[in-house]
């Protein structure tokens, strides 16, 4: 089928500069769960209608194989399908979607398309307790004869609670003839798409419907509040196919997933954890409270301790992590491997059952196993210009408040002396320091403060 995605308004109630249809849900623009879902549909010709903002909704999408059309001025939801005529081919029929209503599954999507198949008008409708705002299905003798706007409804025809979302699906070359048949004789003043249905029902066209599983499908935004809303209803959606898996979940409200998150069995999420990108947690791992885990994998039996930053790395099995620790790109962590509070690792590979568990900074360094790294130490790995590779073998003891001075080689077995400044390799199984020799100076006395 053609796709056209509705996605020019200007969204006036979200009291923003931003386009609407560019406001994040779930860490992605509202367009793009749109484009995400069309695109599962494995659709021909796929049309973005485009208008406030400028360029910036097609600037956004560059390169996805897309066509744009741009509505100027904006009269009406009939008037944006028309824009994008040129792009449609009338041998498949024409899917409508709206850029600002992101949840709608391919599922219901897919029920539609099947329903209208090649020759019939498909309409997506829901019943709504309160259908305020909704334009309203008017049925004769079961069929659908007509929609009737809010403003245009009379009261008898404002207390049905049929609803139309909006998305239809249509023979194109009868969508083109329709379309060019529209009025703006109404409330709006604008060339209301729904009126295509009346034109359908004239020429003997017949109108059919489906429904979604959930009404949250069908939602729209058109303000901050209704985003909050849809961005909870994302999230505990998210949350309940988690729980049914058997992941633990200690608070199913306070959590976000901003990307992908796939979880193994036995695993526990406390509070407050945000997850983006692509994120694979391991059987029997558990998240403390407060965590932000991006584009991750977390071994089996892992512990990510509360108030950790977890970014682009690699955590192997029954590693710890944590109290507030940083794993920055290019973090691997071998087995067992401890890092502790206020430890900042980036792009270095640490083998199993190394530990580095108080402030303490590696930064492009590969670290063999055994190894301990103690508090205050960093790898100066950075020249103002260049970056160099620090190297420490198995079984090395780091001691605290060392500086490391890339690049440096500290051999197996080697012990490194608190307060040590290293600027040359340190040989295998041996002791090395540098430290100024210790003075006490009798008679010294503290200054004190001059009076003015």
């Amino acid at each position: 089928m053609n796709v056209v995605i509705l996605a020019a308004g200007m969204g006036k109630r979200m009291q923003s500069t931003l386009p609407k249809v560019l406001h994040p849900l779930a860490g992605k623009p509202l367009l793009a769960h749109v484009l995400d879902t069309a695109k599962t549909l494995a659709p021909g010709p796929l049309c973005i209608v485009y208008g406030h903002g400028g360029d910036a909704v097609p600037s956004r999408f560059a390169g996805d194989m897309l066509s744009f059309a741009r509505q100027e001025p904006q009269l009406g939801t009939g008037h944006a399908v028309a824009q994008a005529l040129p792009h449609l081919d009338d041998n498949m029929p024409t899917l409508v979607l709206y850029g600002d209503v992101p949840l709608t599954s391919a599922a219901t999507l897919q029920r539609l398309l099947n329903a209208a198949g090649s020759d019939k008008l498909g309409v997506l409708t829901v019943m709504l307790d309160d259908p305020t705002g909704y334009g309203r299905i008017v049925r004769d003798q079961g069929k659908i004869a007509r929609i009737v706007e809010q403003k245009d409804a009379s009261e008898a025809e404002r207390a049905i609670r049929e609803v139309n979302t909006g998305i239809i699906v249509a023979p194109t070359a009868k969508l083109r003839k329709w379309l060019a048949a529209l009025s703006n004789h109404n409330a709006q003043g604008e060339y209301y798409l729904t009126d295509i249905i009346a034109s359908a029902v004239a020429d003997g066209v017949e109108v059919v419907s489906a429904q979604p599983d959930d009404a949250v499908e069908i939602m729209g935004v058109n303000s901050k509040v209704q985003l909050a809303e849809l961005e909870r209803a994302y999230q505990r959606s998210i949350a309940d196919t988690l729980l049914e898996q058997g992941v633990t979940l200690l608070d199913p409200s306070r959590f976000d997933v901003r990307g992908t998150l796939t979880c193994g069995r036995d695993v526990s999420i406390d509070v407050n954890c945000i997850f983006e990108g692509k994120v694979d947690i391991e059987d029997g791992a558990t998240i403390g409270a407060n965590c932000i885990i991006k584009d991750a994998r977390i071994g089996k039996g892992a512990q990510i301790k509360p108030f950790s930053h977890v970014d682009g790395a690699i955590v192997g099995a029954s590693a710890q992590v944590g109290p507030y620790a940083r794993l920055r790109p290019g973090a691997e962590l071998g087995e067992e491997v401890h890092i502790g509070n206020f430890v900042e690792v980036k792009k270095s590979r640490i083998a199993a059952r190394s530990k580095a568990n108080h402030l303490a900074y590696i930064g492009d360094a590969t670290i063999g196993s055994g190894v301990n790294v103690g508090a205050g130490v960093i790898t100066c790995n950075y020249d103002g210009v260049n970056k160099f590779e620090t190297i420490i073998e198995d079984d090395v003891f780091v001691g605290s408040d060392s500086q490391l001075v890339a690049p440096v080689r500290i051999g197996k077995g080697a012990t490194i002396g608190a307060g040590t400044t290293l600027t040359k390799d340190a040989p295998a199984d041996q002791l090395t320091l540098s430290r100024a020799k210790q003075l006490s100076l009798p008679g010294w006395t503290r200054p004190v403060k001059i009076k003015k």
